[in-house]
């Protein structure tokens, strides 16, 4: 394992000029995106840097930040690319709530508060008119108040397409359509608000069960198989969903939301109910 990225000294600045003299904590450094939590007397706060093909990518993230009322930021250039730093959420996040069930078949209740949770975050996020683009089971962060959502790089308003090229997020959680736009473009290929809920009902498929929702065994495909590949599997539906069911009361209204067509799968908000109709 190579050397973690070393933090710039403005963002290191800004960190301090926000908690006091900071003890950093490294969280993540991988494809030229690098997170500390800088911790002091005065708080805490996150410090991202990019590098390379991310700089671009977290100044879109920092822009897009600078836009939700509740999310501060501060940010700037150096020599290597661009840093931002905001307040650190501070909580579990949506994985992490699931965990005891996943491991010992326990806390259905708190799960399914922290499901509920999540989907009225997306749901509060789709009515501003945002599409977030990136869902995934790390990126809702469950805080003493309420879910806040993480990692916003591919997120865009709805009639504007910040990047030029979108080559897909995480593929395991990418919606039908959405795996077909990718692979017959044009580009830049536009994230939507029902390939959001396709994510959110994957990630929480994920996260009740450890594993994806797609069998690609099943399919064809060995767990290694390339990620065009997957793809292409997943953009013509000819990978079958999982059919391991811990929880059947609520995996069976996910994998509704997973198999319906765009037109016909539920909002954001729609997924609230479901959800809250579940029995524990």
């Amino acid at each position: 394992m190579g050397e973690f990225t070393s933090v710039a000294p403005a963002a290191l600045s800004a960190a301090e000029a926000a908690c006091g003299p900071v003890e950093l904590e490294e969280i993540s450094d991988r494809r030229g995106s690098a997170v500390w939590k800088a911790s002091g007397p005065r708080g805490a706060v996150s410090i991202k840097l990019g590098t390379g093909e991310a700089a671009e990518v977290t100044a879109r993230e920092a822009s897009v930040l600078e836009q939700f009322t509740g999310y501060t930021v501060t940010a700037g250039r150096f020599a290597d690319g661009v840093w931002y730093v905001t307040p650190w959420l501070a909580g579990p996040s949506t994985w992490d709530v699931f965990r005891p069930l996943r491991k010992r078949g326990e806390g259905r209740d708190d799960a399914l508060a922290a499901a509920v949770g999540l989907c009225r975050a997306v749901a509060d996020l789709h009515h501003a008119g945002w599409v977030h683009g990136d869902l995934q089971p790390q990126h809702g962060i469950h805080t003493e108040h309420g879910v806040r959502l993480l990692d916003f790089a591919w997120s865009r308003r709805l009639g504007d397409t910040p990047w030029s090229r979108f080559d897909g997020t995480m593929i395991h959680l990418t919606s039908p359509e959405l795996a077909a736009r990718i692979i017959n473009g044009p580009q830049p290929v536009q994230t939507t608000q029902p390939t959001d809920v396709y994510a959110l009902a994957a990630t929480l498929w994920t996260c009740a069960t450890g594993a994806w929702p797609l069998d690609y065994e099943a399919g064809g495909l060995a767990k290694d198989a390339p990620v065009e590949a997957k793809r292409k599997a997943i953009a013509h539906r000819t990978v079958p969903m999982s059919t391991a069911m811990p929880w059947p009361a609520l995996q069976a209204r996910l994998r509704y939301v997973l198999l319906a067509t765009p037109d016909d799968r539920p909002t954001a908000t729609e997924l609230v109910k479901l959800i809250e109709a579940v029995d524990a």
